[in-house]
Parts: structure tokens; sequence; C-alpha cells
């Protein structure tokens, strides 16, 4: 990289900040990724999305994704540290299709969950959003791994629960891999319903940067561009809200 495109902290602090949201092209943010760690098993954490898990509680809505989940901590000035696989739990005013249960998903590989790629971006994550809130003292953090599929018959459904919030304080999506897939444009919106922004995650580490209790995102529902062959949108969902209790 050189040095007109090092990736800059301090501009993406004020987009977040006064916009509620900002997207980074793949290029920058891995490079903001690797200030914070070493990618040295991003071949097998890609490669991790073709062993998720189908995600039973949407297909009893008739919808279908595959996922895996881990949950981690993090003091202000600490390190991110891993802790037992637990349940995912929204309220029905952050999820109107699945709120107030306990939803237990297969957990995110071990040497995955624990490798030097994933704690790289939870370190970046933890180093961007505490300096947003560097009034939190301890972070409740959780990881959502997420492959779309879709088919000629079926279009898939990224955000099945339409514009919504996740209930946190900040998210991180990051787009890993997406094969034969048209469509899939992430959207913004005040709580109100006024259009904010949009923008498609199209390249490995394009993403979006996110203050959840400030704006609504949704993404909508992606096809295949070649209906003979298989298609998939595979994401990175992490969140960071602060702890309780």
């Amino acid at each position: 990289m050189n040095a007109s495109a090092e990736p800059n902290d301090s501009a993406l602090h004020d987009r977040v900040r006064d916009e509620g949201f900002a997207f980074v092209h793949g290029e920058e943010m891995r490079g903001l990724i690797e200030h914070a760690g070493r990618l040295s098993d991003l071949d097998a954490f890609v490669a991790s999305w073709n062993a998720l898990e189908p995600d039973t509680y949407l297909a009893a809505t008739g919808r279908f994704r595959r996922r895996r989940h881990a949950t981690y901590a993090a003091s202000r000035f600490g390190r991110v540290e891993p802790r037992p696989h637990q349940a995912h739990y929204q309220t029905l005013a952050y999820n109107s299709l699945q709120g107030d249960i306990e939803r237990w998903f297969a957990p995110v590989l071990e040497e995955i969950a624990h490798g030097p790629t994933m704690l790289a971006i939870l370190e970046y994550c933890h180093d961007f959003f505490g300096g947003l809130s560097p009034e939190i003292a301890q972070w409740h953090i959780e990881v959502h791994q997420f492959r779309i599929e879709a088919t000629a018959g079926a279009a898939g459904e990224p955000t099945p629960e339409g514009r919504h919030r996740d209930g946190v304080d900040y998210v991180l999506v990051l787009l890993i891999d997406r094969e034969n897939i048209a469509s899939g444009t992430t959207t913004i919106h005040s709580p109100e319903g006024r259009p904010l922004g949009e923008f498609t995650l199209t390249e490995p580490f394009d993403a979006a940067l996110v203050h959840d209790p400030r704006v609504f995102h949704g993404v909508t529902p992606v096809t295949p561009t070649d209906p003979g062959k298989a298609s998939h949108r595979d994401v990175l969902v992490v969140t960071f809200r602060q702890a309780t209790g």
C-alpha cells in the first residue's frame, strides 16, 4: 500500500460520529485490520464459510441461511478474550421475526474463533469502537458468520427482518466472499425512515461500520447472476455493546 493509500482511522471516526455509518473499500479495511494483527490464517478463515450450519430458527419461517456464532469480551484497555459458547438473544423490539427467544447456533470453529485473522478483526473493532465510546469500560462482543444462498427460484435474504437495528452500540459488516450474486445492496435509514445512503459490498474486506442506536440498516435480497450455477454471499458481522451486570 502506498503512502497516499494509508488507512485514515481519524476520518472514519468522523464519518461514523457525524453520520452514524461509513462504507469502507476493501483495500482500506484490510490495511486497517492488518495494523491490528496478522492475517496469517486468512485462507483457512475464508474457507471456514464452507462449514457453516443451517440456521434452524430461520428455517421455521420458511427461509434459509447458514451461520455460526461466537462471543467475546473486552475491557477498555484489555485484549479481546473468547467467552464460553452461549445463546444469541434479541428482543422483539429489534427482531420482529425471532425476538424474545434464546437462539443457540453452531459455534464458530475453535481454530477460526481463536485464530489470528478473527482476533485481528476484533482488535481493530475494539480500538475503533472504543475510540468512539471511551466511556464504556466493558464490552460484550458477538461474531456471526453468515452465508446467504440464492437460486433461480428463490432469492436469498441477507436481512429477512427488513430494515432494522441490532440492539447494540456498534456493528461491523465485513464481506468475505460473493460468488455468482447480483444485488445485495446495503441501505441506511434514519429512525424515521429517511434514506441516508446505500452501497453494495462487492470485494473482499468491503465493509460497513454502523453506530446502531442512530440508524437502521438492511440489505436487499440477492439473486444468482447465472441461474444455472451455485451462488452465495458470505459476510462476517461483529457487534459491540456495553456489557451489563
